[in-house]
């Protein structure tokens, strides 16, 4: 007989809870690493958003700094401080600083007599007009009166709008006559903050928040304020009344950066909350304990099987020495070997299925993800058809509560017309994903025009858009499906429609055709703030946009881009050189006078 040693039958459990105790501090190093390391990554990231954000400041206020310069030298307003109450000098002033209001993007532009009062201004159609306002206890006004350049930040006594104020002197010779005041808008470069985690601060030189991301902070005291400063204050009146409560920024809950900014005197902080870096910090030293129990772990299965392999061990030496003695002990022994084998091969198959599910696993989701692209692409081409079908079945039932049945009956029709063409849209996009060949037809380019510029007509005129369009009388036959054409114009006119949202009045949108022995070409030009370079590059992608999640899914491109060159066509993007975004369709021409073919697909 062979004993098992009574060392291999002692629980292993207390070397490993001694071993544990002794690599959890191995978590306080790893715990001041990631510290330091998220800490100075957070900072480094704050400071170059800090950076950016500084340099855009800085460079909205120094296009402005020299315009009050460029305007003292202009003769219209030498001419109207020189007669005040000439209403024709007046006029043509006003009228000018409107014009370069409008050209340089300033809040508001205004021209100030020697006594103070503002002669002429802007806004001077408006009804919080500047003109006859007394502003000479503003310290611009008194500085550029003194022939220094005049600099100032303050919330305007009239607009009740922040703004920093750029003035310089109006010479007639050696003598000042007025003032040339330019008023920069300061809410801008505060939108452009975001909704982050990080929270935007500009103070001052008294200390005062005057830009931040919080609205709570605005115009609060972010430091102690002396007699003589509240004095100054007073005088001023660059803050609303009332404002200038103490605010306290604690060190235990921010990470604080800061930029001086010299040439204005104010000062940019980017105040990141810790909880920030705690998390991450969290986030290692879960990994680590979690890699400390796995390390743990793999010991004690390996201790557990040193075990094992020794009992076995054991085990075979009891046997051989008994085999002679006890046949039936060897078969039972060459039974539990056969058992263990056929467990082998029952988890070698089981491992086998595992992998094959995986595989199919695998497929399944490239159909899915396919699936998922054609269920964006038709969620993107019906959103119009449907918004459309909305509107007309709201005013089918408005028309119906005034019996006015035949206006009613009218918009019945043309919801039948628009469920016609979302049934041709899905077919069309059934087809793409088939392989299938599309059918030549010949089709009036004019009428699919005015298709879809009917589905965006309300939506042209709640923005206020002027329509200028050069399109011949005479029909031009292109060679192209009726429906699919009327989708190409109606994603590029609402793709324009969305570019001119971020540009004020006024709105234009331009609409140019022609045809030569080449073909023929649709122009659609806009005047707003036109393509960007990464736009132009990617914009031919499936699902690039500048446009946010909300807005758009970036199909639109790409699409009209694949079905033009399946009609032979391509389509141009560029800027026009006058402003704006610019989109050329060049599409082959088709027969005159042939009727479109009724089925738009046939098979492959």
């Amino acid at each position: 007989m062979v004993n098992i040693p009574a060392s291999l039958h002692l629980p292993r459990w207390r070397t490993l809870t001694l071993l544990a105790v002794l690599l959890a501090p191995l978590l306080l190093p790893l715990h001041y690493m990631a510290e330091r390391y998220y800490r100075e990554q957070l900072a480094e990231q704050n400071r170059q958003t800090l950076d950016l954000y500084v340099a855009n400041l800085l460079g909205t206020l120094g296009r402005y700094e020299v315009l009050p310069d460029m305007l003292g030298d202009m003769p219209a307003l030498r001419a109207s401080l020189a007669d005040p109450a000439d209403p024709a000098s007046q006029a043509a002033a006003n009228q000018l600083l409107e014009r370069i209001r409008q050209r340089s993007g300033a809040d508001v532009i205004y021209l100030m007599r020697a006594d103070g009062y503002s002669q002429a201004a802007s806004n001077w159609q408006q009804a919080d007009s500047f003109i006859g306002q007394d502003f000479s206890f503003r310290p611009y006004f008194q500085e550029a009166m003194q022939d220094r350049p005049g600099r100032f930040f303050g919330l305007g006594t009239t607009s009740r709008k922040r703004g920093y104020y750029f003035a310089a002197p109006v010479r007639d010779g050696q003598e000042i006559i007025g003032v040339v005041v330019v008023k920069v808008d300061l809410d801008e470069p505060e939108k452009l903050w975001g909704n982050t985690p990080e929270q935007l601060l500009v103070t001052d030189s008294f200390g005062v928040v005057i830009l931040t991301s919080n609205d709570e902070w605005r115009f609060r005291a972010s430091q102690p304020i002396s007699a003589a400063q509240q004095a100054v204050i007073a005088r001023n009146l660059p803050y609303p009344p009332g404002s200038l409560k103490p605010l306290t920024i604690s060190g235990k809950e921010w990470l604080i950066q800061e930029r001086t900014l010299d040439t204005i005197g104010w000062t940019a902080r980017i105040l990141a909350p810790r909880e920030l870096l705690e998390r991450q910090v969290r986030t290692v030293l879960y990994v680590g304990g979690a890699s400390l129990l796995a390390l743990l772990l793999l010991l004690a299965v390996m201790t557990l099987r040193r075990r094992h392999y020794l009992e076995r061990i054991a085990l075979d030496a009891r046997a051989k020495r008994d085999l002679e003695l006890n046949v039936q002990e060897r078969t039972q022994d060459l039974q539990t070997l056969n058992q263990r084998l056929q467990q082998e091969v029952h988890e070698r198959e089981q491992a086998q299925r595992e992998l094959m599910r995986a595989q199919d696993e695998v497929v399944q989701a490239g159909k899915l993800s396919a699936l998922g692209t054609m269920s964006a692409s038709i969620s993107h081409e019906l959103n119009q058809p449907l918004a459309a079908i909305r509107s007309y079945a709201e005013n089918a039932a408005t028309l119906l509560d005034h019996n006015r049945i035949d206006d009613a009956r009218g918009n019945l029709k043309l919801i039948g017309e628009l469920t016609t063409r979302m049934a041709n849209i899905i077919s069309h996009l059934k087809a793409y994903a088939r392989g299938a060949r599309r059918a030549p037809e010949s089709v009036v380019l004019q009428d699919a025009l005015e298709d879809a510029l009917s589905l965006l007509a309300a939506r042209r005129r709640g923005m206020n858009v002027e329509l200028i369009r050069d399109v011949p009388d005479a029909p031009l036959w292109v060679q192209a499906g009726e429906t699919r054409l009327r989708q190409i114009i109606n994603n590029l006119l609402t793709n324009a429609l969305d570019a001119l949202i971020e540009k004020g009045p006024p709105r234009r949108l331009w609409l140019i055709a022609s045809q030569d022995e080449k073909g023929v070409t649709l122009i659609l030009r806009d005047n707003g703030p036109g393509f960007s370079a990464e736009a132009l590059a990617r914009a031919h992608e499936p699902f690039f946009t500048t446009k946010a999640t909300t807005q758009g899914l970036g199909l639109g491109l790409a699409i009209c881009d694949t079905l033009l060159r399946a009609l032979g066509g391509h389509l141009h993007l560029s800027n026009h050189h006058e402003g704006g975004a610019e989109v050329r369709l060049h599409l082959q021409r088709g027969k005159p006078g042939v009727a479109p073919v009724p089925q738009e697909e046939m098979r492959g």
